[in-house]
């Protein structure tokens, strides 16, 4: 049987139908797991690690979480859409 074709190849020129971008993610108080769209979460991008980001509200039980993002965290957040804020230095 083989491996299913990639339909764009099948169909040049109609545009593929994209399914939305959502991401995993666990709150630390409540401890519930759930999938966020990319307009539930926002990347701050800063100078250091300490200071890049991504931050969410837990749908579950409302707290406010803040989690490292990484250099691999921030393409996924920025490649799916997500809203990104650079922060600039003082110095």
């Amino acid at each position: 049987m083989g491996h299913p074709r990639d339909t764009a190849a099948l169909l040049p020129g109609i545009p593929q139908q994209r399914r939305p971008v959502l991401y995993k993610a666990a709150c630390p108080e409540c401890r519930a797991r759930f999938e966020l769209d990319p307009g539930a979460l926002r990347l701050a991008i800063g100078a250091s690690r300490r200071t890049t980001f991504y931050s969410f509200t837990c749908p579950e039980c409302g707290s406010a979480v803040r989690k490292p993002a990484g250099e691999r965290i921030v393409e996924l957040l920025t490649g799916g859409g997500v809203r990104t804020l650079r922060l600039h230095s003082t110095v």
